[in-house]
């Protein structure tokens, strides 16, 4: 009988694996990059309804947001001359149109249950009765989900919105750009017209999506809307309001405002209307690109009506 030393009988035996076919071979890569996906973005789900998370925008949407009473097949020669102006110069952005008709839907889906699920902001709009009042809160609510630009029906473009942000801008580095309407702080202490004297034009601006000063404008819209009901004592559907209850409330004072406090909350210093006082170029503060108001500013933020009364626009004091 053959005599084996001990070192040979330990030697393990030799294992044979059997072969991997080589379409299974050629994938394994990609499910260990779905398996790193999984376990990266596994932790990032959000808070808010079944919202998961989502990065911050680098760039603008490439989106044109309208509000208006009808469905663009639906609209007078006027404004859909005017609308087509913002479609013919920028024909890679998408244009979309939300009605009297599709407004709510668009806000349940969005702000119900499976969007954001803040019930709050969907009962007081679906309440609200004062249709400028809804048409101001509309256009935060839009912005706030969808960013791109936001432009008043009877606004006619005048140039690319490419051209809103000067070249020696970074697109990165900005989440806002918007225009000043007036720019009059010698009657900022006028007890009528001190609110009105210093804003920033909300009726074209371009954003991009999930910016917190678009919630904090809508949540203290909600807030006030609230203690108007309260003081009047009747239910956000048959709250009235002056002319200047709307400028403060929802209007251009009410998203200066918001505008300022964003910026001071991410610059960590107080920043008031003076940053902004007779601005000849535009201007980039706390992530918010400001446009001149006076003459045609850059590559074409704004024109405003010469001195001599001949104005450049229909329906505004100023133009985009």
């Amino acid at each position: 009988m053959e005599t084996k030393t001990i070192s040979e009988a330990i030697k393990p035996s030799k294992i044979v694996l059997p072969t991997i076919p080589k379409q299974i071979q050629r994938i394994i890569p990609a499910l260990f990059a779905l398996l790193f996906l999984s376990l990266t973005f596994s932790g990032h789900l959000g808070e808010l309804g079944s919202t998961v998370f989502v990065p911050k925008a680098t760039l603008f949407p490439r989106k044109i947001w309208q509000t208006w009473k009808v469905d663009p097949l639906d609209f007078e020669e006027r404004d859909l001359n005017i609308a087509r102006s913002w479609v013919k110069i920028n024909p890679a952005y998408r244009y979309e149109v939300l009605t009297d008709q599709n407004d709510l839907a668009y806000v349940e889906k969005n702000f119900g249950p499976d969007g954001f699920n803040r019930l709050d902001i969907v009962y007081v709009y679906r309440e609200l009765t004062a249709r400028i009042i809804k048409a101001d809160l509309l256009r935060y609510l839009v912005m706030y989900v969808e960013g791109g630009v936001y432009t008043d029906i009877d606004v006619e473009a005048l140039r690319s919105i490419d051209h809103f942000i000067p070249e020696r801008y970074r697109e990165q580095d900005i989440d806002m750009v918007l225009g000043v309407e007036i720019d009059q702080p010698e009657f900022s202490q006028h007890p009528i017209l001190g609110p009105k004297s210093q804003s920033f034009v909300q009726w074209t601006f371009m954003c991009k999506p999930r910016l917190p000063v678009m919630l904090s404008l809508v949540e203290n819209i909600i807030l006030w809307l609230n203690s108007v009901a309260e003081e009047q004592k009747v239910p956000i559907s048959e709250i009235k309001l002056d002319f200047d209850q709307v400028i403060s409330g929802t209007g251009p004072s009410a998203f200066t405002r918001a505008v300022l406090d964003e910026i001071s909350r991410k610059t960590d210093s107080e920043v008031n209307w003076d940053a902004f006082h007779d601005l000849n170029e535009s201007k980039l503060i706390g992530g918010v690109l400001v446009s001149a108001v006076i003459g045609s500013v850059g590559a074409g933020s704004v024109v405003k009506p010469t001195p001599t009364g001949n104005s450049t626009c229909k329906n505004h004091l100023t133009r985009w």
